[in-house]
């Protein structure tokens, strides 16, 4: 494998985390506030069924989704009779470290903004202000720092993925072929293990300098909620 492929496999995952974090982050601030803010029937289902993802392994994910959106599957082949199939393809990548990441960013934003105070919603209500008011200008900047942190967690998972994408999107090299792609297909080779090691590397930094990321943000969330 020659750099260029290295050079690839690393655009390929740090896109596809990329993209993860991007759209998991409405839907998972959206589910954290409800499950931190609201009481309804049927909250403790919905909580357990987004965390499925995250006790399933991945192989099992990517099986599932397979079933779901694969080609010759109704909605697999809606998506792809308009030029977006999500199976074998850079989309399916996304798609299973979407699936994979997302119960984790739920988590940490369901914590974020649990961790807002409701005596300031509450006192910013008695000031005239009405809910979106109150979200916008007192929960959504208290809970950012932790919302923050979870969006680099997230990226952090999804630069780590496998086990779903490989089921999922396969390993096409310039596409889906991820570092974790890469370095297991230059397994299959007597004379790749020189160039595993600068993925590895590649892999480990990325992921030492998101995690960094991710406590720096933790911290932050820390200091405002002791203000």
């Amino acid at each position: 494998m020659t750099s260029v492929d290295t050079t690839a496999a690393v655009l390929v995952s740090l896109e596809v985390a990329t993209w993860t974090v991007v759209l998991s982050t409405p839907p998972a601030m959206a589910l954290g506030w409800l499950l931190a803010r609201r009481s309804f029937w049927g909250k403790g289902l919905l909580s357990a069924v987004l965390m499925v993802p995250m006790v399933l392994p991945p192989v099992v994910v990517g099986l599932l989704l397979l079933e779901l959106v694969g080609r010759n599957t109704v909605l697999g082949g809606a998506f792809a009779a308009v030029g977006l199939p999500l199976s074998f393809s850079g989309a399916g990548a996304v798609l299973a470290a979407v699936v994979v990441s997302f119960p984790m960013y739920v988590l940490v934003a369901r914590s974020a903004f649990e961790s807002v105070e409701p005596g300031l919603e509450d006192v910013a209500a008695s000031l005239g202000d009405g809910p979106w008011r109150v979200f916008t200008r007192v929960t959504l900047p208290l809970a950012a720092p932790g919302i923050a942190a979870g969006a680099v967690l997230t990226f952090a998972r999804a630069l780590g993925e496998f086990g779903a994408t490989i089921v999922l999107a396969g390993s096409q090299e310039g596409e889906t072929r991820t570092i974790a792609l890469a370095v297991y297909a230059l397994l299959d080779h007597p004379d790749g293990e020189p160039a595993i090691w600068p993925l590895v590397a590649m892999s480990a930094a990325l992921s030492t300098v998101a995690l960094i990321g991710f406590e720096l943000l933790n911290r932050r969330a820390r200091r405002w909620r002791e203000r």
